[in-house]
């Protein structure tokens, strides 16, 4: 049985109950956790994980919570945020190693002052190396494995450091997803400062222009289907701007859901059902989720039925 008084024992960070989450997300919604954790290191996490992992009790490992949709419920058992504490970054004979805790911006803010090419088209991407890692985070024909060399996770209760190779790297995919990510190692192409920092502004600029910043949001919903454009195909169905009670589909980009200002979970989920059963209905194209969803039942995402519509 889960015991606050051990966790307390032995962890010395930041420990509190019944926490909100939503603040903590970039969409700004969801419930509480019943316990939140931010390890100091990485000799009290192995110690949390071993004790939560032999008392049977849930838990999840949260960055800066972008790409997340988190329950109106909320979550049971524990939250472990690793940003605050696993964010370093050092450059050595030319190897950059980064926490998992590090920002993405702050990892490209690092890389473009040592004129070293390889992260800009990861300008402007919220969330933390983490949760890039895990997902192969990328824009504009790059994606962050493409410099890797190696990546130190906590699989089960033993520490590894797995090559890039190990990894399982896909589209928007890896084969450490189930790992709790302590770092990387990258090494990156030598390129001029001024034209790194000239190419991460124009980047930028054009993320804004197409994405609805102004907004909380989580990111694309949806992984782009082989040779099209989720947005476009959400477009195409005239569900650009429909709205979800505090949930809308963004007139900027299809391929985002924004929170309003009150949106609850549950609206996204509707909006998430409603984009793939129209578009599957009319287009034949299965649209998968690319936002991760903590706290719901295995069947919040109800499955496609019917045929494509002529």
């Amino acid at each position: 049985m889960l015991s606050l008084e051990h966790i307390r024992q032995i962890c010395s960070g930041g420990i509190s109950i019944s926490e909100p989450l939503a603040p903590m997300t970039s969409f700004r919604i969801g419930g509480p956790v019943d316990i939140y954790i931010e390890p100091p290191s990485v000799q009290e996490l192995v110690a949390i994980v071993r004790y939560l992992r032999e008392t049977e009790s849930p838990y999840v490992v949260l960055g800066n919570g972008s790409n997340l949709l988190i329950s109106d419920d909320g979550l049971r058992g524990v939250a472990l945020n690793i940003e605050r504490h696993f964010s370093d970054v050092t450059l050595e004979r030319g190897v950059v190693s980064a926490g998992a805790g590090i920002r993405l911006s702050k990892l490209v803010d690092f890389c473009v002052r040592n004129g070293l090419a390889g992260t800009e088209m990861l300008a402007g991407i919220p969330g933390t190396l983490g949760g890039a890692v895990i997902m192969n985070a990328g824009a504009y024909g790059g994606q962050i494995s493409d410099h890797l060399i190696d990546v130190t996770l906590l699989r089960a209760e033993e520490l590894r450091t797995l090559k890039k190779e190990e990894c399982g790297f896909r589209y928007r995919n890896s084969d450490v997803r189930q790992d709790i990510i302590l770092s990387a190692r990258f090494r990156l192409p030598k390129g001029d400062e001024e034209d790194l920092r000239m190419r991460r502004k124009e980047l930028l600029l054009k993320r804004n222009a197409a994405q609805p910043v102004n907004l909380p949001n989580a990111g694309s919903i949806f992984k782009n289907p082989e040779g099209r454009y989720a947005a476009q195909l959400i477009e195409e169905c005239g569900l650009k701007g429909r709205r979800f009670g505090g949930a809308l589909i963004s007139e900027r980009h299809a391929n985002f859901v924004v929170n309003t200002g009150d949106a609850l979970a549950t609206d996204v989920i509707e909006a998430i059902n409603v984009i793939r059963h129209t578009v599957f209905e009319k287009t034949g194209v299965e649209l998968e989720p690319e936002i991760q969803l903590l706290g719901f039942p295995e069947d919040v995402i109800s499955p496609l039925h019917g045929v494509r519509q002529s």
